[in-house]
């Protein structure tokens, strides 16, 4: 698999990586066996580079690579875990202390002295400029328990902040074909900057698979139901804050033009991958299948460029006027 440079880690990651969120919770219960079992297909495949959190599953996405990774030494996986929504979301919270705890605790599950990548896990906007919150970063890394940071965002503005501190090694954000959003100036931003683009959300939580529709259903502790409307966390995070029934159509329209021999997903992973300045993307996965298949989309980067202008006139016209200006 084609391998990009993941900003100022240096280091090189496949071009489709592995979400494991749907590894810890919030899709559905997946058992341990089976988690282990994604892992091993997404590494055959080719992917290089994991990324976790330390409140997925309360630490069980963490602890399950850490167990794997020890269990199959040698591998060149680049990890990046994310911290900050252990607390109440207040700036006063960014602290070293508490960067210490929960680094702390990430480094115990993954079963690693140094962390290679740590993300701040969508904080609070303020937190992005907090020059406190980037020196205490920064002695973390003098350190040695971690080798790089990078944030996690909502908001194009948040992307923006954290690149012009000049320190952030990569930028993980919301980016597939119902938000364009990043294209805009993040991505430029990111590229003459030397910061890696982690391109989350790819498949807009499973709607631009093309596989549901507005009778889905979804269960109960599977954020695509009780977080539809926002009620647990950043409700562009489920659906990337898209109406479902809207965006239920516009799929049907996007799966319209994938060509016979490539899947919806295949395409909507690949028109990613296509766009200048993304490091990697990292769609989830809950089998072996669905990794296997997922890593097959880097072998399709040339539909991705394809599929451009049609993507654009998709997100003009069903998406632009809700989405762009609020994210």
């Amino acid at each position: 698999m084609e391998q990009r440079t993941l900003g100022r880690t240096g280091r090189p990651v496949s071009v489709v990586g592995l979400g494991t969120w749907q590894l810890g919770a919030d899709w559905g219960a997946v058992e341990d066996k089976d988690a282990v079992a994604v892992l091993e297909a997404a590494v055959d495949a080719g992917v290089t580079f994991f990324d976790t959190a330390d409140v997925y599953g309360d630490g069980r996405s963490e602890s399950t690579i850490g167990a794997f990774l020890r269990d199959n030494p040698g591998l060149d996986v680049l990890v990046g875990t994310k911290m900050g929504r252990r607390v109440d979301q207040t700036p006063e919270n960014y602290t070293l202390a508490n960067f210490r705890q929960w680094i702390d605790r990430s480094r115990t599950n993954l079963g690693v002295d140094t962390l290679d990548l740590v993300q701040l896990h969508c904080p609070p906007t303020a937190v992005y400029s907090s020059e406190e919150v980037y020196d205490a970063l920064d002695t973390l890394v003098g350190e040695g328990v971690i080798s790089n940071y990078g944030v996690s965002v909502e908001r194009t503005d948040e992307a923006l902040a954290a690149i012009a501190r000049g320190t952030t090694a990569s930028v993980q954000i919301i980016l597939n074909a119902f938000r364009l959003k990043p294209l805009d100036e993040v991505l430029p931003a990111a590229q003459a900057a030397g910061v890696g683009i982690i391109a989350r959300v790819p498949l807009a939580s499973g709607l631009l698979s093309g596989k549901y529709t507005t009778d889905t259903a979804f269960a109960e502790d599977d954020h695509r139901n009780y977080n539809r409307n926002g009620a647990a966390f950043d409700v562009g995070e489920t659906f990337s804050g898209v109406d479902y029934a809207t965006g239920v159509g516009a799929a049907r329209e996007f799966a319209d033009l994938v060509p016979d021999g490539v899947t919806t997903a295949e395409a909507a992973l690949a028109w990613i991958i296509a766009q200048e300045g993304v490091s990697t993307v990292i769609p989830g996965a809950r089998n072996p299948e669905q990794a296997r298949a997922n890593a097959a989309a880097a072998g399709h980067a040339g539909l991705g460029a394809d599929l451009s202008a049609a993507v654009a006139d998709i997100y003009d016209r069903h998406f632009r006027a809700a989405v762009h200006p609020r994210w």
